[in-house]
Order: C-alpha cells, then sequence, then structure tokens
C-alpha cells in the first residue's frame, strides 16, 4: 500500500480552524474524509499527542502524519488493452472508451477493464485510489472519461463533480416521438426488488437530467442530454421513467419500436442493436493546475452512426 509521511507546522494563518479543516487546507493531495479517518485511526500526531478532528488550532503546531491508505489497484494485473487516448498531460488523462469496456474490476470480473488497462499504460496511475478513474461510464456506454494522474488532481475532480462543476453531455437515440426537450428531476436509487437494476425512487439520491431534440424520426428521437448529477444508470433510468427508453437497452428499454414501412435493414438493426444507445459526448471542467476551462468533444460512434443513417432513410 502507498504511505503517506509527512511534518508539517501548523502556519499562523489558520489559527482557530478546526484540525481537519487546517489540514485539508495544508494536504490538498488528500480529501478531507480522508483526513478525518487518519485522525480518528491515530495515524496523525499534533505535538507528538492524537488528537481530535473537532480541535481547534492555535498555529505552530507540529504535526506528524504517517498512515497507510488503500490502493487496491496493486493487487489488479495490467493489460495490454487499447485505449484511445486523446488529451494527457502531468494531471489528467482523457480517454474515449469504447463500448463493450467495464470500467473497474469487480464481481465476477477482476480482468479485462478499463483499470487494468490504465495501470498497462500508465503504470504510476497504481499510486492513485482506483487507478486515477473519478466516473464511471456504463459498460455498453462509449465516450469521453477523465483520469487523475495524481493525488491531488484525484481530490480536485472528485471535489469538482460533488459540486457539479464538470459538464458532461451525451448523445443518446430513445425509442418515442419526443415532441420538446425538458428535464427530468427524480431521485434514482437500488430497486426494490430487482437489485441488480435502479430505479427511480422516493428513498433514492437527487438526479437531474436535460434533455432537447436534435432530430426526430417516425418512432424515433435523437437527442443530446446534460447531467447535474452522476447516479448509477441515470439516463437510462430517466428516460424509461418518461417513456422514451434508450434504443438497445435490455435492462430498461422493453421492446423495441419498429417504424411502419421499415425496411428490413433497419428492422435488423434495431431489433439487434448491440449496446444501449448511448455515448458521453463532450466534457468541460477546470483543468487542476492551469485554473483555465477545458473542453474535448468525441464523434459519434460508427454503430450510432449507422443507425441514424438507417432510421433517415427509414431503412431502404
Amino acid at each position: 500500500m502507498p504511505i503517506e509521511e509527512l511534518t508539517i507546522t501548523i502556519p499562523p494563518s489558520l489559527k482557530g480552524k478546526r484540525l481537519d479543516q487546517a489540514l485539508a487546507e495544508l494536504c490538498p493531495q488528500h480529501s478531507r474524509s480522508r483526513l478525518q479517518a487518519w485522525i480518528k485511526s491515530g495515524y496523525i500526531t499534533v505535538n507528538d499527542r492524537i488528537p481530535r478532528q473537532r480541535d481547534v488550532v492555535e498555529g505552530g503546531e507540529n504535526i506528524s502524519i504517517c498512515a497507510e491508505f488503500d490502493s487496491p489497484e496493486m493487487t489488479w494485473g495490467r493489460e495490454a488493452i487499447p485505449l484511445d487516448i486523446i488529451h494527457m498531460d502531468k494531471d489528467i488523462i482523457i480517454i474515449n472508451k469504447p463500448p463493450g469496456l467495464v470500467v473497474h474490476p469487480g464481481a465476477g470480473n477482476r480482468e479485462h477493464t478499463l483499470l487494468n488497462a490504465l495501470l498497462y499504460h500508465i503504470p504510476e496511475l497504481e499510486q492513485v485510489p482506483r487507478a486515477g478513474i473519478v466516473q464511471r461510464l456504463d459498460k455498453d456506454t462509449s465516450g469521453l472519461m477523465i483520469i487523475a494522474r495524481s493525488m491531488t488532481a484525484h481530490t480536485y475532480l472528485v471535489d469538482q463533480l460533488q459540486k457539479r462543476l464538470i459538464t458532461r453531455e451525451y448523445r443518446c437515440i430513445v425509442s418515442g416521438v419526443m415532441t420538446a426537450g425538458g428535464s427530468v428531476d427524480a431521485p434514482v436509487g437500488r430497486h426494490p426488488v430487482k437489485r441488480k437494476r435502479m430505479a427511480v425512487s422516493d428513498s433514492g439520491k437527487a438526479a437531474v437530467t436535460h434533455y432537447r431534440v436534435l432530430k426526430k424520426f417516425p418512432a424515433h428521437t435523437y437527442i443530446q442530454l446534460r447531467l447535474e448529477s452522476g447516479r448509477t444508470h441515470q439516463i437510462r433510468v430517466h428516460m424509461a421513467h418518461i417513456h422514451y427508453p434508450v434504443v438497445g437497452d435490455k435492462t430498461y428499454g422493453g421492446r423495441q419500436r419498429i417504424p411502419k414501412g421499415a425496411g428490413a435493414a433497419l428492422i435488423d438493426r434495431l431489433q439487434n442493436f448491440p449496446r444501449q444507445a448511448l455515448h458521453a459526448s463532450k466534457l468541460e471542467f477546470t483543468h487542476p493546475s492551469t485554473g483555465s476551462i477545458i473542453s474535448w468533444e468525441a464523434p459519434l460512434p460508427d454503430d450510432m452512426n449507422l443507425l441514424l443513417s438507417l432510421l433517415e432513410t427509414n431503412g431502404h
């Protein structure tokens, strides 16, 4: 496991702050929750004494940190899985994830994931929680993801996500013809019976999805979406909730709608689309080091482009 060893003197400017608040300012490479856990576990001493996180600092105290932090990535294998890296600097990596790639190892799939690929291509990521992964895409969702290359960048990006300061836009093809754009403001949580699924639920966490119409077809709509929150399966659950399920979504989609007079190619494509027709098309956020607004876009993948083309011609 990675070990953090630091000796810090509290500056007079932080007098009157709680210990955990002061440490969060002095150690931006670590989250406040991690520092609080270290205080609670006795990994941090103040003038050679074990403190409480609510203790108030006076300035001048000598702080010693000697702590291990979890990095399960150390036990995960590295795999030479190709990655479409569209940007990389000392703080961040932007990748365009293909459909079919699981992001993070879990029960039953400890191999062949994005994390395994990242550890192969950028070995130093084993020192960053979850190999720098700060957001997830479903296995069969394609598109842009941010990877943090350092503890400082990781803490910063997680904070930005929690504060909803990272713009995430998606492109999607749904069943049904929308009359106009709108928003879905409905909490998402674990399905009360089918525990592997999510659902709109009063006991769930707040979730907001904004959508607008890009193009209408006889029985489908091509839309752009923007997330305010990032709940598991949020777009898929919200679109199904308002009766416009994502094409190809075997979990929430139900039966595919076949437009009247559709040609054989379109019928086959709709009935056999290999995944949910959902793509993370744009990311925009403030760079952890430069403070400048940065933005990336990823073109629609071939399978969704082909489906749009068939919808345009009704598959003839």
